[in-house]
């Protein structure tokens, strides 16, 4: 395709891209991101192949997408123009998919999502209650185009925001377009996104840069990563608009290494736009330059905190600087600088395109738009969702996330990453937004959402996401270096039955502490974990201090496993999963823990079916003696044999 000038041809272009992807066209969308690791590969080939072999070569297209958020059921296809939505596929599958699906228009029954409740199968994707229940705006691309081919962008009004800003508007209006529309930063702090852009163009200087911190290291989360992989022209058409309005000429895609399929879409997506002209020297012939640069981040967890990564991006050792002076007076070798999350650029093309009115129509008073966020955990419907700002939890948990599997209670969740806050189920109906999640001590964060049920220790989350942060300190300044040390020397020493009266006291100090004194944000924030356990679970703390029992069944030094007699059923499935054949029992035997070989790992407990639930975990009581015996004892149904 040549180059673009001006709006008119690239309307055009648009146009004639929509009509050529006509919509009655048989195609089958496999989603090749996070379904890869579940044998997407493979599915796509084998499509591919049985496609070859029915002669449908150049009918039916094999379309590679970005993530379609349903990662529990991975991989994932959906069939257009059908609307028919599979899941749990294999390389088996295909020849099935092309015969009845593709070429006959058939759907098949066991390929399809099954209800829960009702038992019954749905066939498409938006009667899933799934995805029945968001909101996609940001992913709106994500799972439909092909994020390699500039095509399918443009063929879905991709870049007219952009001419828009560039022909029919000047820099305060796109300012203030931002800044009418409520858009907060999706980041994790919510500054309000045209304030800040607001700043940087008044910021004296000719030059001036705009960064994406696609820097995402939350464990659980992979927000910024879907849209990095799965729709990377909404973040350069963002970030383009973002420039124009505060007279910047460069941009950098501050993005992890550990993202290699985010890394490789974005240096394709590039080099496709600068052939058409869409960034580089001249932009749709309107006389404005802007260049786009992807910079790869070492896996520095710190380097999420905005002048971190600008040390980084200058080739310096990831630490943060003291503010003021803040980014948007010198930031980027002195210069003015606006840093964005991924999320929050990908949200500008929408409120260009259509208005800030529009934009504002979704989401609650305080939060406007959509908010990404990532279900992780104990919980049945993991994946990626979208949905209105002021959402409450229960509606994301349970009518979205299918609620706890294996019947289990809900317990907590932990919002925002580690350096977010534990929210307890008396919280269940609080609505999603920036204020309402601060006023219990937990943040928004990038959108990390961690499930935990009735069997997760509070104690030992704490001190799991406490020893992230520990690790990830950069150490520059005393209040976070030996904060963080402490708190998790005194939490490990809790969740091992040594304890202390005075301990939780002294964590509540350490905490206060090092949020008051630290540097920059990950020391402000990482004794989030820390407070809102004590908050909301403080007899949990109590009960492994005072009685050395932990009711989650969790801290290895503090538990025994067991097989209930009444209820094993000796049907040798938690035997042969044991790994350090600490099992003892045969068919028709109940079986026994060998105390003195089992490593306390957990996996009988899982291997053991739900319906017999019979591998119990014990903490601050005494083993049953019968059980506890290591001379091999076999217990059979109804009599003790030795």
């Amino acid at each position: 395709m040549a180059r673009l000038n001006g709006m008119g041809e690239l309307r055009e272009l648009s146009v004639r891209l929509a009509g050529e992807m006509d919509a009655t066209r048989t195609r089958v969308s496999v989603c090749m991101t996070g379904c890869r690791a579940q044998g997407a590969d493979e599915l796509r080939d084998a499509l591919i192949a049985s496609i070859s072999d029915e002669g449908l070569d150049g009918q039916i297209e094999v379309r590679e997408t970005g993530c379609q958020g349903f990662c529990a059921k991975a991989p994932v296809a959906s069939i257009e123009p059908q609307g028919i939505f599979y899941q749990e596929l294999s390389p088996k599958h295909a020849s099935a998919i092309v015969t009845q699906t593709l070429r006959d228009g058939e759907a098949i029954g066991r390929l399809l999502y099954r209800d829960p409740e009702s038992r019954q199968r749905v066939v498409e994707a938006g009667e899933v209650p799934f995805y029945k229940g968001q909101t996609k705006r940001v992913l709106r691309n994500c799972g439909v185009i092909d994020p390699t081919n500039i095509s399918h962008y443009i063929a879905r009004d991709g870049y007219a925001a952009l001419a828009r800003a560039l022909f029919d508007m000047s820099p305060e209006e796109i300012v203030k377009e931002v800044t009418d529309s409520g858009l907060r930063g999706r980041g994790g702090a919510g500054f309000p996104t045209g304030m800040k852009w607001g700043f940087v163009r008044s910021a004296p200087g000719d030059t001036k840069y705009v960064v994406c911190n696609g820097d995402e290291g939350d464990p659980g989360a992979f927000m910024d990563r879907a849209v990095l992989e799965g729709d990377p022209h909404a973040i350069f058409e963002g970030m383009a608009i973002a420039a124009y309005a505060m007279g910047a000429g460069k941009g950098y895609i501050y993005v992890r290494a550990e993202y290699p399929i985010a890394v490789r879409h974005l240096k394709t997506a590039i080099e496709q736009a600068r052939e058409l002209g869409l960034v580089g020297p001249n932009v749709l012939g309107s006389g404005f330059d802007f260049e786009i640069e992807i910079r790869e981040g070492a896996g520095a967890f710190v380097c999420g905190e905005e002048t971190a990564l600008m040390a980084s991006i200058e080739g310096q050792r990831g630490v943060p600087r003291p503010r003021p002076p803040f980014p948007a007076q010198s930031g980027l070798w002195g210069k003015p600088t606006n840093i964005n999350n991924t999320e929050t650029f990908a949200n500008v093309p929408l409120i260009i395109l259509r208005g800030p009115e529009s934009y504002s129509e979704v989401g609650s008073e305080r939060g406007k738009g959509t908010k990404i966020f990532s279900l992780a955990g104990k919980i049945e419907n993991t994946g990626l969702v979208e949905v209105p700002i002021g959402i409450t939890l229960r509606e994301v948990i349970y009518d979205i996330g299918g609620g706890i599997p294996r019947g289990r209670a809900f317990k907590a969740v932990q919002m925002g990453g580690p350096s977010g806050g534990c929210v307890p189920d008396q919280h269940l109906d609080l609505p999603l937004d920036y204020e309402a999640l601060e006023s219990i001590g937990a943040i928004m964060g990038s959108g990390g959402i961690v499930v935990m049920d009735e069997d997760t220790c509070m104690v030992d989350t704490a001190r799991f996401f406490l020893a992230f942060t520990q690790v990830e300190s950069c150490g520059k300044c005393v209040p976070c270096r030996i904060g963080t040390k402490r708190m998790l020397e005194i939490l490990t020493r809790i969740t091992e039955g040594k304890g202390r009266v005075g301990d939780i006291d002294l964590l509540v100090e350490l905490a206060e502490g090092t949020k008051d004194g630290s540097l920059c944000g990950l020391g402000q924030t990482a004794p989030n974990p820390v407070l809102t356990t004590l908050a909301f679970f403080r007899d949990e703390y109590e009960d492994h201090i005072v009685n050395g029992r932990c009711s989650g069944g969790v801290c290895e030094e503090l538990i025994e496993f067991y097989i209930d007699p009444e209820k094993c059923q000796a049907c040798l499935i938690c035997m042969r999963q044991c790994p350090v054949d600490a099992i003892e029992g045969d068919k028709d035997v109940i079986h026994v823990i060998d105390r003195e070989l089992c490593t306390k790992c957990g996996v009988c407990v899982l291997a053991c079916p739900p319906r017999f639930d019979a591998v119990r975990v014990i903490s601050g009581e005494p083993v049953p003696e019968v059980l506890a015996m290591g001379d091999r004892a076999l217990v059979r149904a109804g009599r003790t044999s030795r």
